[in-house]
């Protein structure tokens, strides 16, 4: 297999990389640090895997996940994450990539990520295959946080957790005052009032 492995941390593109080239089972590893870089690749054409994290410096991680769906539909795409399974992979998977996986997964649940999404198939764990059950039929009666853009739900989530919003926009490699304007548009699409509120809400229904 050929891997491309798309990160901005280049100490956990050396452990990706290590870890793909010691499973013997990968003949050439790629490299990119941000979504442009991962693009410019993808349409060079050559990798059977793309291993992407969500959180990337210059655009969200689903939306570089859709361009490379667009642009080159046969590559598989694996979402790599420090976020739990939750609506973040349910999203994920909604917008065409093939598995989701945290950072926290050991090695070999890694390889068998990839080896089983570049075979065509989904690779889901059993706290996701639960979450994607739970998520089905409920587009009649959908919560208010579904209604949320990819953006605008990243942004709730550092909020309810306790991040201010400059540390949020550090995060998601924004300036404070992007971050702002989706607060602001959460609080509006969610009828809520403030980030208490808000944390509330989140911590109800298992998203903080």
């Amino acid at each position: 297999m050929n891997v491309l492995v798309v990160d901005d941390h280049a100490i956990v593109r050396q452990g990706l990389r290590q870890i793909l080239v010691e499973s013997g089972k990968v003949m050439n590893v790629g490299e990119a640090e941000c979504g442009a870089e991962a693009i410019r690749q993808v349409r060079e054409g050559g990798w059977d895997v793309v291993v992407l994290d969500i959180s990337l410096p210059d655009r969200n991680g689903i939306e570089i996940l859709k361009q490379i769906r667009k642009e080159s539909p046969k590559t598989r795409i694996l979402m790599l994450s420090m976020h739990d399974e939750g609506l973040f992979a349910i999203r994920a998977l909604k917008a065409g990539a093939s598995g989701y996986i945290t950072k926290q997964s050991a090695p070999g649940e890694l390889m068998a990520a990839i080896q089983q999404v570049a075979r065509g198939r989904k690779y889901l764990t059993a706290a996701l295959a639960e979450a994607m059950a739970d998520s089905l039929g409920e587009d009649n009666d959908r919560p208010p946080h579904e209604m949320l853009s990819d953006r605008e739900y990243q942004t709730l989530c550092l909020i309810a957790s306790g991040k201010s919003l400059t540390d949020a926009a550090e995060e998601m490699h924004l300036s404070v005052k992007t971050v702002s304007v989706y607060r602001s548009r959460l609080l509006e699409k969610m009828k809520l009032k403030n980030n208490a509120e808000l944390t509330h809400y989140a911590i109800k229904n298992g998203l903080a």
